[in-house]
This record gives structure tokens, C-alpha cells and sequence, in this order.
């Protein structure tokens, strides 16, 4: 049955047309007005009590109607994760950069709650997958730590920050240097704000003077737009301890617990356990909770590329993104246009299918559009046609990994 979602116009958003979010959803239901000076940020799909979608008809609650029908989730599902749809499907639009953050694992997710139920209001983990639609920035994990040395002894402005820290690098012993890591990122994280400003001002300002070999040595165009949207952030300074990384559309990143990372700029499918719980510490206006997340992150040093999270080959069609969790998989499957027949096959739990270009008729009359939105229940088959249609259907279902 296919479904209507929720947009969130979380200030983060890109504005107007410009919004992937906003376009799928206006393709998908004509009545929805763009605003261009708005943002649309997030395109909820699933059963999350705080945006649940709606079906298409009846208008009623898609969490509401799961309860008063739980066997629609599969038996799998429900042994594991009680009678509610385990994953929240996403879209992203994202014209600012979010927060430094990371996610808790689910034992710590629960002590946290347990402690702090105001700001971590479930006791659930958050991994979390995207996979890009658009090219799509990020930060994620720390970088191999030679780099970051590189970084200290050639910024004077991040060693001033760091200071005597920064000389635990040398060490070459594998927990050694993890130890050394944990003490320079919270030497940075826990910085005087005074100083902080301070220093990224005179960044910023020395930045100015270089050549563009120089300015691209020390990633100036990051830290000057970063600087720009959060001025005095000590977020800024974390691009020279985190991962920097443009996916390509099609590629994606797998973000388990304790994993430091930030979205930047650009448009992705995104799935993750049902939860809200965050730490955050810095390129946010929101709480930042910075002795938590420097004594929660993994420290572990690798480069840019081994981050992405590469899929599994289903069919000639279709692609599988499967993290090493049970709340979540995403399917990526592309139909070429005049193809008689493809069958997306039953799954081991309820699904949830978004088109994101093209478009297809099933035998179960429905009309797949870009912006279409369908639930699917346990072992039911979606027989698919884009016969009499020349361009790709390009969707992304979401399911639980069980």
C-alpha cells in the first residue's frame, strides 16, 4: 500500500526547489506547496511515533495500523524487536553541516537514559546507513594518525590549541597512539571557547594569504566554509583529525557506534534504528555533551576510503547494503526503462520501498512515480513493469536485517 511521509524543516535543509526532500514530495503528491525560502531537510518513511507516515486512503497512522496488525512485520521481527517496525527510512537534504556527533551502543544507550531521560530519550542504539543520491560530503572516523601529525606540526593554530597533547603522537605503539589520540581530540574538544575563537580566526586570516597549493595542504575552503556557518566552532578544527570524504552517488557510509562523524553538504537515502539518541560536541547550536563523546569514541585510525560501506550483488538488478545489525538492510535496485517484468522478492520482514526516478506500473495497481512511497508486509512479492517507459526506476527499499 503506498504510504505519505513527513517532511521535517529542520534549519539544517536545503531551501525550496534546491531540496531533494521537497522534490520527491511534491512529485509524489501535487498538493504539497515548495516554499523556496524554506528548508526541507528530512523525508521520514516508517512507524517513528514522533512522524509517522500516513496511508494513502484512510490517512491513518502507519504505527497505529502495524499494532492493530503486528503480523504484517514478520515473525523474525517481531521475536526480536517486539511488534514495531525496527528501522526509520530517510531521505536527507543537506545544505549546512550537521553537528560532530555519535552514536552510543545499546548498552550505553540504556545507562544514558537511564541517567539523563532529558536528553537521551530511548534507551536504543542508533547505527545508521546513507547511501548518496547526490555527491555527498562528510566527515567519519579518525584519519590515519600520520596525517594528523602532519596536520599539528604544519597549523601553528591547531598546535596552539592542542599544545603539550600533541607531543603523546610520537609514541608508535598501537594503544600508545590510541591513548595519545583520546588525549589530543579532548585537549581540542575541551578548549576555552575564548581561544578557540581566537585561534580559527587567525586561520582563517593566515588562510587568506596562501596559494592555492597551500590553501588545498590545509583544506582552507573547508575550514572557511565551515568557519562561516558556525563562527568560533570549535567543530572547524576537526577536519584535521576526522576523515574527509565526497561520496559518489550509489556509494554509501556505515556509521556503527562510537563512531565520530558529520554530514556536510549534498542529498542521501538514509536508514538507522529507531532512536533519537545523540552526542554531540560540536558545529551545533544544540547541547553539546563533550566528555561524553570523547570518552565514547573508538579512536581507531584508518584512511578516507576504507569508510565506505560497499553492497553485495542480489540480482543483475539489484544491489543489498547489509550493516552488521539486525534493525536494518537497503536494497538498491535499478529497473532499465521497457522491461516487461521484474519481481522485488519477498523479504524476511515488512518493508519499505521510495522510487527517486522513474517510473513503473505493478500488478497490484499501483502507479510508481518518483516520490512513491510503499509498504510492503512480510513475504509479499512487488511485481514491477516499466514497460512503455524509457528512462530507469530507480528505487531504495529498506528493511530489517533478520
Amino acid at each position: 500500500m503506498e504510504i505519505r511521509c513527513a517532511v521535517q524543516p529542520y534549519a539544517w535543509g536545503k531551501l525550496g526547489h534546491n531540496s531533494e526532500v521537497a522534490s520527491l514530495q511534491e512529485c509524489a503528491h501535487p498538493d504539497f506547496c515548495i516554499e523556496e525560502t524554506k528548508p526541507y531537510a528530512e523525508l521520514w518513511m516508517g512507524a517513528h511515533t514522533s512522524a509517522p507516515s500516513l496511508i494513502k486512503g484512510s490517512n491513518e497512522k502507519l504505527n497505529e495500523w502495524i499494532s492493530r496488525n503486528p503480523e504484517v512485520l514478520g515473525e523474525n521481527v517481531r521475536e526480536k524487536f517486539g511488534d514495531e517496525l525496527p528501522f526509520l527510512f530517510k531521505v536527507l537534504s543537506v545544505n549546512k553541516a550537521l553537528s560532530i556527533q555519535a552514536h552510543p551502543n545499546k548498552e550505553h544507550a540504556e545507562k544514558l537514559h537511564c541517567e539523563r531521560p532529558d536528553l537521551y530519550k530511548d534507551p536504543n542504539h542508533k547505527p545508521e546507513l546513507a547511501i548518496a543520491l547526490t555527491p555527498f560530503e562528510a566527515l567519519c572516523g579518525f584519519r590515519p594518525i600520520q596525517q594528523i601529525k602532519d596536520f599539528l606540526g604544519n597549523i601553528p593554530e591547531l598546535g596552539a590549541i592542542i599544545g603539550e597533547a600533541g607531543s603523546n603522537l610520537q609514541t608508535s605503539d598501537e594503544a600508545g597512539i590510541q591513548t595519545a589520540l583520546r588525549q589530543c581530540f579532548k585537549a581540542l574538544m575541551t578548549c576555552p571557547a575564548e581561544s578557540v575563537r581566537a585561534q580559527l580566526s587567525s586561520l582563517v586570516e593566515r588562510h587568506s594569504s596562501l596559494d592555492e597549493s597551500s590553501r588545498s595542504l590545509e583544506l582552507a575552503g573547508l575550514v572557511s566554509r565551515l568557519a562561516s556557518e558556525f563562527p568560533g566552532d570549535v567543530g572547524c578544527f576537526c577536519v584535521y583529525f576526522l576523515n574527509y570524504l565526497t561520496l559518489k552517488p550509489g556509494e554509501a557510509l556505515y556509521l556503527g557506534p562510537n563512531e565520530p562523524h558529520a554530514y556536510l553538504s549534498g542529498d542521501c537515502i538514509e536508514c538507522m534504528a529507531c532512536s533519537d539518541n545523540v552526542v554531540r560536541a560540536g558545529l551545533t547550536p544544540k547541547y553539546m555533551d563533550v566528555d561524553t563523546l570523547c570518552q565514547m569514541l573508538t579512536y581507531h585510525c584508518e584512511e578516507a576510503d576504507n569508510k565506505k560501506f560497499l553492497p553485495t550483488r542480489l540480482d543483475s538488478y539489484s544491489q543489498l547494503f547489509s550493516p552488521p545489525v539486525p534493525d536494518f538492510a537497503v536494497a538498491k535496485i535499478e529497473i532499465p526503462g521497457e522491461v516487461a517484468n521484474y519481481t522485488v522478492g519477498p523479504r524476511s520482514s515488512a518493508s519499505i520501498i521510495l522510487a527517486v526516478s522513474g517510473q513503473g506500473c505493478s500488478q497490484q495497481d499501483l502507479q510508481i512515480r518518483r516520490g512513491s512511497v510503499i509498504f510492503i508486509p512480510v513475504g509479499q512479492e512487488l511485481s514491477i513493469s516499466t514497460y512503455g517507459y524509457k528512462d530507469p526506476l530507480l528505487l531504495f527499499q529498506a528493511m530489517a536485517n533478520v
